[in-house]
């Protein structure tokens, strides 16, 4: 059942027009050279317009793989199609973790707090979302490879491709739990005050100093562990690493995947050039040190 005829899914021409369309999107990344404002994370900013970091992170994100996953689901009906291929489903499985982890996991469990974000920042993710799921959905479950065949001696440039995409999803868990972890320590450290000024006055001190309830949502340390000694932003350099073995699997000639990898590096490259020199503002160069923005040596 179509929710949107010949949009959702997709008609094999409004596909093509959106495959087509969406690998020109670096055009739009341009605007983020001119200016450092971003109103989310560490340069979000007070407007009574802003949403709840947590609730604003996990809504923007997760239509993304709602949208892949029942594209998969219906278009192949919509093209009288038996089945699919397992490793078109394969890579919808590694969609589906990344974002899971990323939309559900990460921001509604994992993180102790999250930054407020402006509507104009959660209204473009969502877009984005939305468009490359429907780009990488409709190749995937209808207008890309539907047999076997067309699979065929593709094994281990696959398998490599595999490999590549764990390693870039893992780095990129691990270098997200250090920057929580920074959090974490900040919260554990106000609640040792907050229980030291409460034993403090249950036994009647006197002088006290009155403890400010204070959350950590704006708590930023310079962080050091993993490619953090290297980069300030490996989070961002793993998930291209993610995405770029995503694209081999798929191969070299899959326009969805290749357009997404090069999306995702023309979006955030200079979100992460602007977050270093929000760094130095805020640390000074000489604790930034020699580390680059995202890749080590180089940017």
């Amino acid at each position: 059942m179509a929710l949107i005829q010949n949009w959702l899914p997709p008609s094999r021409e409004n596909w093509e027009i959106i495959a087509w369309a969406w690998q020109f999107f670096p055009a739009v990344t341009l605007i983020q050279w001119l200016t450092d404002y971003y109103p989310q994370g560490k340069t979000s900013v007070t407007s009574r317009f802003n949403i709840p970091g947590k609730i604003g992170w996990a809504t923007m994100e997760a239509p993304g793989f709602i949208t892949l996953l029942y594209i998969m689901f219906t278009l192949p009906g919509e093209l009288n199609l038996s089945g699919l291929p397992r490793e078109n489903w394969v890579m919808a499985g590694m969609f589906t973790i990344h974002y899971l982890y990323r939309a559900i996991v990460a921001p509604l469990f994992l993180n102790p707090s999250m930054s407020p974000m402006h509507p104009i920042v959660w209204l473009g993710a969502l877009i984005f979302q939305l468009v490359n799921a429907t780009s990488i959905g409709g190749w995937l479950a209808g207008y890309g490879p539907t047999t076997r065949a067309e699979w065929a001696g593709r094994f281990a440039w696959m398998q490599v491709g595999m490999m590549i995409w764990a390693f870039g999803l893992l780095g990129n868990i691990f270098h997200d739990d250090e920057l929580r972890e920074i959090r974490r320590a900040a919260a554990r450290d106000q609640k040792r005050r907050e229980e030291a000024h409460g034993e403090g006055k249950s036994s009647g001190e006197k002088g006290k100093v009155k403890v400010e309830k204070k959350g950590v949502d704006k708590v930023y340390m310079m962080p050091q562990n993993g490619l953090f000694e290297l980069v300030l932003y490996p989070h961002y350099l793993c998930e291209w690493i993610e995405w770029a073995g995503f694209w081999m699997v798929g191969g070299l000639g899959c326009l969805p995947a290749r357009s997404f990898l090069l999306n995702e590096v023309t979006t955030m490259l200079p979100r992460a050039l602007s977050g270093r020199r929000w760094y130095i503002q805020r640390f000074g160069r000489d604790k930034v040190g020699s580390r680059r923005a995202v890749i080590p040596g180089l940017l």
